[in-house]
């Protein structure tokens, strides 16, 4: 007795061991930790953030050190009104020897520095509403796809529960058989009803370990049929169309669109400002150092700082920058068309699943009392059936009326859940 508990326990433990229960939480969780576009949104979103600086908007100082030395061997002929000063050698070595550190500080660009740094930092937050957008689409799939296992996991409830009934009808007829109140055709006839539904139950197991396939694929995990999921298709039946559309607009795809507006904008200022003069201050420190193996000057060297203000007035380029001004005017408004487009296809994609979602509710109603329905008329006419007071044919289309209840039913279900999902995306409100 103890080593028969001692085997099922073992056998217990290794089935718990093989077959891992997933969550819907599990499955958002670990998607958004290993999502490929989700990594990809971040490293944009880390790139804009370091170059939203005022060193790459260019308002910081810029300081530069240069040396240069240039050892070179020369030719020397030099003539004076005095003869005896005259030098003519050849192969006479010099060094031409230049330090200096510049410090160089932009005092005025046409107030296009302050454009860059804020174009910076408007794509900083724009990067942010593109992975938020990638997060709720993220969500939203894996949702998807782990009730669309599911919906084919309450299928196959539906089958068992036809097959449970098929056995049944063949194990009546065949005690008629024995009884002699029974003939072989309806008996040949149940056991292909039989098979049949054994076969759809194979091809729906198929169906649902291909669907679990799909879902650890969308989850960046190693494909498992084994995963278990127990969970039914609840819905929320209390959303409003119009709470819907107060939130679209704080959806990350048209928070982006006016951010792009944005962006644009300021670069329209930043190529203005190229028309205007530049105003910078320099200063900084030199040395340098002449020397030479002949000639009217040895050495001469010289060092200390300097001050000095430079200004670049902009007089004519052939009008570029001004068509730059045009060319980044017309992209402004190509934003502000593409954002309208935007916003005008996140309302009716909200209305059509609203649509779908309120019309779904309504058909679930009437489904859910022609479900209990064929329920209720399967098990009358089994007993019936048994009773001898229903024909095989009645059974069959008992059966087949149940079967396509429980079918509608829970694709209603889906439909409504798929239609609250994609309402929660386009509003933002999807969350792990």
């Amino acid at each position: 007795m103890k080593r028969s508990l001692f085997i099922l326990l073992l056998a217990v433990s290794a089935g718990s061991h093989a077959q891992q229960r997933l969550t819907l939480a599990d499955a958002v969780n670990t998607a958004l930790k290993k999502s490929y576009d989700i990594q990809l949104a971040k490293n944009s979103l880390e790139i804009n953030t370091i170059n939203n600086n005022a060193g790459v908007a260019g308002g910081l100082p810029t300081v530069n050190a240069n040396i240069s030395d240039n050892e070179q061997i020369t030719t020397i002929n030099q003539k004076f009104t005095d003869a005896t000063r005259d030098t003519k050698r050849d192969n006479v070595g010099s060094n031409n020897l230049t330090a200096g550190v510049t410090g160089s500080i932009l005092l005025f660009n046409g107030f296009r520095v302050t454009a860059t740094r804020q174009r910076l930092n408007e794509l900083q937050h724009q990067s942010e509403s593109l992975l938020n957008a990638q997060i709720q689409n993220t969500i939203a799939s894996v949702e998807t796809k782990y009730y669309e296992i599911v919906r084919q996991q309450q299928f196959m409830k539906t089958i068992q529960q036809s097959i449970e009934v098929s056995r049944q009808r063949l194990a009546i007829l065949r005690a008629r058989q024995e009884a002699g109140m029974a003939n072989n055709a309806d008996i040949y006839q149940s056991q292909l009803d039989l098979n049949t539904l054994l076969q759809s139950q194979i091809t729906q197991q198929l169906t649902i370990d291909q669907a679990k396939t799909d879902l650890l694929r969308l989850v960046f995990t190693t494909p498992d049929s084994s995963i278990v999921i127990q969970d039914t298709i609840t819905f929320n039946n209390e959303i409003s169309l119009d709470a819907i559309r107060g939130r679209i607009q704080s959806n990350p795809l048209l928070v982006s669109a006016d951010q792009q507006i944005r962006i644009n904008e300021f670069i329209e200022r930043e190529v203005a400002a190229q028309r205007y003069p530049t105003l910078r201050a320099n200063t900084g420190y030199n040395f340098s150092s002449n020397k030479s193996g002949a000639g009217f000057s040895l050495l001469n060297q010289s060092y200390g700082p300097f001050v000095s203000v430079s200004l670049a007035i902009p007089i004519y380029n052939g009008g570029i920058f001004k068509k730059q001004q045009q060319v980044a005017a017309i992209n402004t408004r190509s934003a502000k068309a593409i954002r309208e487009t935007t916003a005008l296809d996140l309302e009716t994609a909200a209305v059509r699943a609203y649509q779908s979602y309120a019309s779904t509710l309504l058909q679930i109603k009437t489904e859910k009392e022609n479900y209990k329905l064929a329920q209720d008329l399967v098990n009358l006419v089994m007993q019936r059936f048994q009773l001898g007071q229903a024909t095989i044919v009645e059974v069959k289309q008992a059966q087949e009326s149940f079967e396509l209840a429980g079918f509608r039913l829970v694709n209603l279900s889906y439909t409504a859940k798929n239609a609250e999902i994609e309402l929660k995306r386009l509003s933002s409100q999807l969350t792990p």
